[in-house]
């Protein structure tokens, strides 16, 4: 069946071909973590498979050894190679008219307001919600498994089909704060924090903060301190300041951290990817006509997920009091 106004979802379906840039670039103003990843090349797409699969050294080559003159030398099989596997997950997005909407809107004027509105609505509310779900545990139905929980509380936690219980060596790092809710040592804490990610040169870059904590790291700081040489965040419009090497940076999307909100991430983005399907990136299908409805849907899609490949060198600061 034909469209009840043609001009309204041609001029829709040419403004959303270039969307998936303008969605990535909605998002990355939102959110901290998503734009330091597509910056560092961490947002990968791919063409397909059953699941995400990421290989991972876990263990280092058991054949080292130091030896003098004609000491046999280990030739053993060493297992340092296993795998992650994460499970697809979909999002998806409407641009909607009714056929009542279609008709009432029949100046050329009208309908460019009505399209461009509907558009502009899509694109925003898929970047809001992709920045939700990218600090997210992943409990609710569908969802994406953020750093929420990637990075848990505990350390533990089943990621990528390996139970963090049973292979230590897949904990995340984690510190509860001292002083009971008044933060008074928050750079003590995270020093202690710091240190137990840190493994020669690989250390965190990024530190995304709650707004409590934020601000009492910041009243910690003295006046001299209080700057961060990385003009690309503060003229993204994050405000930043520095600890050690990292950037810290507060994160007003961050509504799925606790249920206090008293959440700090330690994040080494070198060790996580958004892996994205090349057919499903905010992609607009075919216009589709509602057989019950007069009216027009226009499907925007992206099927994706969060991955990691070393937990081990992700931290998280918790205040459980």
């Amino acid at each position: 069946m034909a469209s009840p106004n043609s001009t309204f979802t041609e001029m829709v379906t040419t403004t959303l071909r270039n969307h998936p840039t303008e969605v990535a670039d909605n998002v990355s103003k939102h959110n901290a973590l998503y734009r330091r990843l597509s910056v560092n090349g961490k947002i990968k797409k791919i063409s397909g498979g059953y699941q995400i699969v990421r290989p991972l050294d876990y263990a280092e080559n058991g054949t080292f050894q130091r030896y003098s003159g004609y000491d046999a030398l280990s030739i053993a099989a060493s297992d340092v190679l296993t795998s992650a596997a994460y499970e697809w997950v979909q999002s998806a997005i409407h641009v909607t008219a009714s056929g009542r909407e279609l008709r009432m809107n029949s100046g050329k004027e009208q309908l460019i307001d009505l399209a461009a509105s509907r558009t502009k609505n899509a694109m925003r509310t898929a970047a809001n919600n992709m920045s939700l779900d990218i600090y997210s545990s992943g409990s609710l139905s569908n969802q994406m498994t953020g750093v929420g929980g990637i990075i848990s509380t505990d350390g533990t936690g089943t990621i990528g089909g390996i139970v963090a219980g049973t292979y230590t060596w897949w904990k995340n790092q984690f510190q509860e704060m001292s002083g009971a809710g008044t933060y008074a040592d928050i750079k003590n804490d995270m020093i202690k924090l710091w240190l137990s990610c840190v493994r020669g040169n690989d250390k965190p870059d990024l530190i995304v903060f709650t707004n409590d904590l934020w601000a009492a790291y910041w009243n910690a700081l003295s006046a001299l301190q209080r700057y961060n040489d990385n003009t690309s965040d503060a003229t993204a419009g994050f405000d930043s300041v520095k600890f050690q090497t990292a950037d810290v940076i507060h994160d007003l999307e961050t509504t799925n951290f606790t249920s206090t909100g008293e959440t700090g991430y330690f994040i080494n983005s070198n060790y996580l990817e958004l892996v994205v399907h090349r057919d499903a990136n905010w992609t607009t299908l075919d216009e589709k006509m509602s057989v019950n409805q007069d009216a027009v849907v226009i499907p925007l899609i992206w099927q994706g997920q969060l991955t990691t490949s070393n937990r081990a060198r992700q931290g998280r600061l918790i205040d459980a009091s």
